[in-house]
This record gives C-alpha cells, sequence and structure tokens, in this order.
C-alpha cells in the first residue's frame, strides 16, 4: 500500500487550521485513491484527530463527508467512529480532571484566561448539568474545559457522558455532514470542501462571539484580563 497520502495527511495536520484547511482540498485527491484500492487507514486516521482535543480535524471531517458521498467510504463507520473516539477522549479528560485536580488547577492557573475558563465552566456545570455539557462542546476550546471543569468539581461520570454523548453525536453528524451534503449541492469535490469549511469557520466565530458575551455577563472575575493575550496553549 503506498503510504504517501497519509505522510503528507498526518502533516497537514499538525499545521494551523486556516493552513490545514487551504491544505486538503489539495489533499483530498491522493486520499480518495488510496481509499479505493481499500486502504483502510482512513477510519483509523479519523480516530486519531478526534481522541484528543484541540485537534484541527474540521477540514479532515468535511472531506470524509465528501468522500463518503462519492463512496469511498461508509458514512455510517465514519460517523460511529468520529461520535465513538471523541466520546472516548471526552472520558479520558474527565477521569483526568477529577483524578489529578491539583496539577489541572495548577495549570489552570497560570494564566488568567485558562483560571476564569475552568471556573466559569465548572460552575455552569453544576448549576445546569447535562445541557450545559452538550453546550460547552460547540464553544472554543469548550470540549477540554468542560471535561476537565466537570472532572474538577466531580460531576458525576455517567451523567457527564450522556451529555458528552449527545454533544458529540450532533457534532459528528455536523462537522461530517458539511462535507456529505454540501457533495450534493457542489459541483466537484473541491467546492463541497471549500463550502463545508467555510460554514465551520462560520459557525465557529459565531460560538465564540456567544462565549465571550457570556462570560462577561458572569462579571469580571469570568473574563479574562486584556493583558493576558491570547493562551496558546488552549
Amino acid at each position: 500500500m503506498d503510504t504517501a497520502p497519509l505522510a503528507h495527511s498526518l502533516a497537514a495536520i499538525d499545521l494551523p487550521y486556516a493552513t490545514g484547511v487551504a491544505a486538503w482540498p489539495a489533499l483530498a485527491g491522493g486520499l480518495e485513491t488510496d481509499l479505493t484500492h481499500g486502504a483502510g487507514w482512513a477510519y483509523a486516521l479519523l480516530m486519531l484527530t478526534t481522541l484528543p482535543p484541540l485537534v484541527p480535524n474540521s477540514a479532515l471531517l468535511i472531506t470524509s463527508g465528501v468522500l463518503a458521498a462519492r463512496g469511498s467510504l461508509d458514512i455510517a463507520l465514519v460517523l460511529l467512529v468520529v461520535a465513538g473516539s471523541a466520546l472516548l477522549g471526552d472520558a479520558v479528560l474527565h477521569w483526568f480532571g477529577g483524578r489529578f485536580k491539583g496539577p489541572v488547577q495548577r495549570w489552570a492557573n497560570r494564566t488568567t484566561r485558562r483560571k476564569a475558563l475552568l471556573g466559569w465552566s465548572a460552575g455552569h456545570i453544576q448549576r445546569r448539568g447535562v445541557p450545559f455539557v452538550v453546550a460547552v462542546r460547540f464553544l472554543p476550546s469548550g470540549r477540554l474545559i468542560g471535561a476537565l471543569g466537570a472532572g474538577v468539581v466531580g460531576y458525576p461520570a455517567h451523567r457527564y457522558l450522556i451529555g458528552a454523548g449527545i454533544a458529540e453525536s450532533i457534532w459528528a453528524a455536523y462537522s461530517v455532514g458539511l462535507g456529505y451534503l454540501g457533495s450534493a449541492a457542489a459541483r466537484g469535490e473541491l467546492q463541497a470542501i471549500a463550502i463545508g469549511c467555510g460554514v465551520s469557520l462560520l459557525v465557529a466565530a459565531v460560538s465564540g462571539y456567544l462565549q465571550l458575551r457570556s462570560r462577561r455577563a458572569a462579571g469580571p472575575s469570568a473574563a479574562p484580563d486584556a493583558d493576558d493575550g491570547p493562551d496558546k496553549n488552549g
């Protein structure tokens, strides 16, 4: 099996989100060619990029939806792998937050922004429960902060996983569906990927704005200091 497309795909994942989005259309042709020859590593690649948080995988998921619409991938298996691996990652993060509360809190306290986000997430999970677990998944860094916050405050694992399971199912359907449905509406593969990535970027921008407004409405303690600058560690 020719592993060159896999190597190129893995390299793209390490790039910033915008660069990855620009690179994936060029890689899609090689990916589809390899898939038609029975390469099963594509599902493993989907799992590896959705299991951990903060991996820029939107372009990959949209591309997988495009390829599923064209028959190169099985849409049901793609959705199962994406949602299942993300839920497994959420379970690990929740366990980590509960098992290592001290180190997590020290990590959060290194910057005002992280401290505010973790406190904001933990407080809302205690008050609102499963609905907040679902909603926070769709905010920037929400998957990481939500899972760690739930673990730190001791939110029951079974209840957290119910909310996380709902959220990951919606997220998988949305992310893969952008490519799958976009393929039907677009004239070609590259156009479908471009449409999906554009919609994904727009949704991310809106959710980030709503998150910022929510923290500001909660009071000064929930908003990061302007002097902190962007948190490069997510």
